[in-house]
């Protein structure tokens, strides 16, 4: 098989990236490991600047029949707060919806703006031409079965790990923050909760405070996602069991979320964040979306970065300027996101200093105003247009911030 652009992984990442170059008018096939429809580890949110995303991509239409939330409830440290989406420029209203779903919908706009799809193919490895370029990716399939596709143009997005990525040299670094979490589906009555909910106050079994938090997004199915994360460093790790702190975060919220039965499809991972990675280009290769460690470290929510990267990478493909990404597409992560992932990073890396969010924890919860602020801020809320003071602040706190990283995101 030939291409001109190849995209592996079928993701919101890859799906959006194949999507926008085909409709530039270039040959695109996109490969997933997996078969149609097929789950992922998420917690499924999708916030406003997701929302935006889709709409430009044209899934609109699907998620207008998904559940609406109006915002986030935080609860925590005594107290319970309603804090809108911001609204601005973004839309006002944020969803959920659960990876099984969304991925193949957003795959389907990819195959009507004419990509070609390949299922059930694995990228082992790749052919290098005597250039350095990829010629060609190798993939397997479930009977060990070797398949070749050449292509001029590859794009890697098959996600946290990233198989591909580490055979072309991508490297993750675990100095800055990143995140463990799990995730799990359970029948509630407050399916159609109009807000999803994060509980601040993270606890454990032993009724530790962890630098995390747990959620709960309804679907409007019937079902909500539930869900905990924490945030480590190499200095501070997760000591934690992911799968008994989920049944421990459920039996807390059964009566009140009116939970029913047993979990299922729980499913956890470890996640980059920040641009904690680096190798993300070479001559005609990007990483996007999850492989390029575009993941909030504040929150852990990578669907719009998965989206947004993928519109980027393609409108890269589309320059007819540049021939070669190695440094251009590092360049363009950072400018879009480094100063935000810088300043996110050393904040979620104090938030895993032991006593930190024992203190500043209910100072902050106190404050209607702190966390609305907060949920701007953490919930990669402040567009580009965005010029008010507490853009300004947020944007000249991150230029501080990377002038002190060791490595800065990307890098």
């Amino acid at each position: 098989m030939k291409t001109d652009v190849l995209v592996v992984g079928a993701g919101p990442a890859g799906s959006a990236a194949a999507a926008w170059a085909a409709r530039a008018g270039l040959d695109v096939t996109l490969v997933d490991a997996e078969t149609f429809p097929r789950d992922k580890p998420c917690g499924d949110g999708l916030t406003p600047r997701a929302i935006a995303e889709l709409d430009a991509l044209g899934a609109s239409q699907w998620i207008t029949t998904r559940a609406r939330n109006a915002g986030l409830r935080a609860a925590g440290f005594g107290q319970t707060l309603y804090l809108p989406w911001p609204g601005g420029s973004l839309p006002n209203y944020g969803s959920a919806a659960p990876r099984l779903q969304l991925d193949d919908a957003i795959r389907k706009v990819a195959l009507e703006a004419g990509v070609t799809p390949v299922e059930g193919l694995r990228a082992t490895d790749v052919d290098h031409d005597e250039r350095g370029r990829v010629a060609a990716v190798v993939f397997t399939d479930a009977e060990k079965n070797t398949t070749r596709i050449h292509c001029n143009r590859l794009i890697v997005a098959d996600g946290v790990r990233s198989q591909l990525g580490r055979v072309l040299g991508r490297e993750w670094h675990r100095s800055t923050a990143y995140g463990v979490a799990a995730r799990a589906y359970i029948s509630s009555g407050r399916s159609d909760d109009p807000w999803i909910s994060s509980h601040l106050e993270l606890r454990g079994t032993q009724n530790e405070l962890l630098s995390g938090y747990g959620w709960i997004f309804p679907l409007g199915d019937g079902d909500v996602n539930i869900g905990v994360g924490t945030l480590a460093t190499d200095k501070h790790p997760a000591e934690v069991n992911l799968r008994q702190l989920t049944n421990h975060y459920t039996d807390q919220q059964r009566e009140d979320w009116e939970l029913d039965g047993e979990l299922r499809a729980t499913w956890s991972a470890m996640l980059p964040m920040g641009g904690a990675v680096s190798g993300v280009a070479g001559p005609n290769w990007m990483l996007v979306g999850d492989a390029a460690g575009c993941v909030n470290p504040l929150n852990g929510e990578g669907i719009d970065y998965g989206l947004e990267t993928g519109h980027l990478a393609a409108q890269l493909l589309t320059d007819p300027s540049t021939t070669d990404f190695s440094t251009v597409w590092p360049t363009i992560l950072r400018e879009k996101y480094g100063l935000a992932f810088s300043i996110a990073r050393r904040l979620a890396g104090l938030l895993t200093v032991p006593g930190f969010l024992t203190t500043f924890g209910p100072v902050g919860m106190r404050s209607q105003f702190l966390m609305t602020i907060a949920l701007r801020v953490m919930g990669n809320l402040i567009a580009e247009e965005d010029k008010d003071s507490i853009a300004r602040i947020w944007r000249t706190a991150g230029r501080a911030s990377i002038k002190f990283d060791d490595r800065p995101p990307f890098s």
